[in-house]
Order: structure tokens, then C-alpha cells, then sequence
């Protein structure tokens, strides 16, 4: 694992929500990192939790991919790509009420997750959300591209997609791409509050109701990658 790039999550406990807090570093995404935050998903899921927040500490909540990680070892490009979507689509289908507390940056794959959430909360005075893949050449699978347009209005898709816009979190409320902009220092008490509020609904019910609403992007998401989109993320790895 990358050092100090790949997420090393932690589960803690607020009442009956689960925060899960990603780490301290880049918190991105590779085979190992997903692996871990799937296990910790099993155990909320497996526990008495009424809702969850997925929290972070320092200046990124989620840079996306891990990149760097892929560095020499390309052969697993697919199965990186995979299980980051997969993770993805388990958020959004997850069966109690989901919030993301996004105290710094959210890049890339790392925004995608966060709009996996039922709802965010975004410190309001440090961070962007960006997916800068058109700054170096990366491309989105379709997987991705489904949830992106299935949780963005139009037209901030394309501000962010096509354009590499950066969205600060005032930017990003007035766009709906996050619920609540807070000080640094209320960021996570609110979260867990406001999830907390959400939760204590059928576990069943909150499961299906999502499988019902996003049926698209849960039937793209996870699905092989197409071999165009694995040349390109070589090319993108190689430089």
C-alpha cells in the first residue's frame, strides 16, 4: 500500500451512528484500502447502527484512485477500477441512512464516493470537490459516469466533468452537489447529528427503496471496464 495514500480506516462509535473515518492522508483507493473499508462496512451492517457517517481527518477527506499504487503493478488496473465502483454502489444502496462529512478535499473517485451518500456536509471554509481527469487525461467508466448523473444536475456535471471545475463548499451548495456548509470545528457533531435523525427506518426498506431509485448506475457500476478505458488509464499511470 502506498504509503500515506491509501486509506487506513478506523470505525468509532456516536450514540448509534457509525462514523467511519477514512484516515489521515490521501485516503485513496486501491485494492487493499476498499478491502479494508468493506470490512468495516460489514461490521455496521452487522451491528446495531442506525445510520453512518464517513468521516476523514486532515486536508483531503478522498483523493480519488491511487494512482501511484498502480505505478508497476497495472495488471490489477481493473481490479482497481472495479472495486472502487463497487465500493461506490455499496454506499448508495447501503441499508441505513449514509452521510458524507467532507472536512478538505474530495478528488476525483473521491467525489464520486461522497455522492454515493444519501447527503453531505462540507466544511465551509477549506476544500474543493473536483474530478480533474480532463486536466491529465483520464477518463470516467461508465459505471461512474451513471452515478455522477444520476446524484449532479446537468449542468453541474458538465462544469465538473468537462470543465474540471473546482466547486468550494458555497459553490457547492448552490449547486446541490452537497446538503449543508458548516464551520471546520461543528463539521462532524453536525453529521452525525443530522444523520442520526435519518436513521431507525426498516433496514430492508431503506436497501430497496434506493435499489428502486437508482437502478442505472447499481446495474453499471462494478461491470468489466472496457479495454479503451484501461489503455488510457495506463497512459494516465505512466506519467
Amino acid at each position: 500500500m502506498s504509503e500515506n495514500l491509501a486509506a487506513t480506516p478506523r470505525l468509532e462509535r456516536d450514540g448509534t451512528v457509525a462514523v467511519l473515518n477514512l484516515g489521515a492522508g490521501e485516503n485513496r483507493l486501491n485494492p487493499d484500502s476498499t478491502t479494508a473499508i468493506n470490512a468495516l462496512l460489514d461490521e455496521i451492517e452487522g451491528g446495531h447502527y442506525t445510520a453512518m457517517v464517513t468521516a476523514a481527518s486532515g486536508k483531503i477527506w478522498c483523493n480519488g484512485m491511487d494512482l501511484p499504487w498502480l505505478q508497476g503493478r497495472f495488471e490489477l488496473g481493473e481490479q482497481m477500477l472495479v472495486g472502487g465502483e463497487l465500493l461506490s454502489a455499496r454506499i448508495l444502496a447501503f441499508p441505513v441512512p449514509t452521510v458524507a462529512a467532507v472536512q478538505g478535499h474530495a478528488f476525483g473517485a473521491g467525489v464520486i464516493l461522497a455522492l454515493a451518500h444519501d447527503m453531505r456536509v462540507m466544511r465551509i471554509d477549506r476544500g474543493f470537490l473536483c474530478t480533474p481527469e480532463v486536466k491529465f487525461g483520464g477518463v470516467f467508466t461508465p459505471g461512474n459516469t451513471t452515478l455522477l448523473q444520476a446524484r449532479m444536475t446537468p449542468q453541474a456535471a458538465h462544469r465538473m466533468v468537462v470543465l474540471g471545475m473546482r466547486f468550494s463548499a458555497p459553490e457547492a451548495l448552490a449547486a446541490n452537489l452537497i446538503d449543508e456548509a458548516v464551520p471546520a470545528d461543528e463539521l462532524l457533531a453536525r453529521a452525525v447529528s443530522l444523520a442520526a435523525s435519518l436513521g431507525g427506518d426498516d433496514r430492508t426498506a431503506v436497501r430497496n427503496l434506493k435499489r428502486s431509485l437508482y437502478p442505472v448506475p447499481l446495474a453499471a457500476l462494478g461491470q468489466p471496464t472496457p479495454p479503451d478505458l484501461l489503455a488510457s488509464l495506463r497512459t494516465v499511470t505512466a506519467q
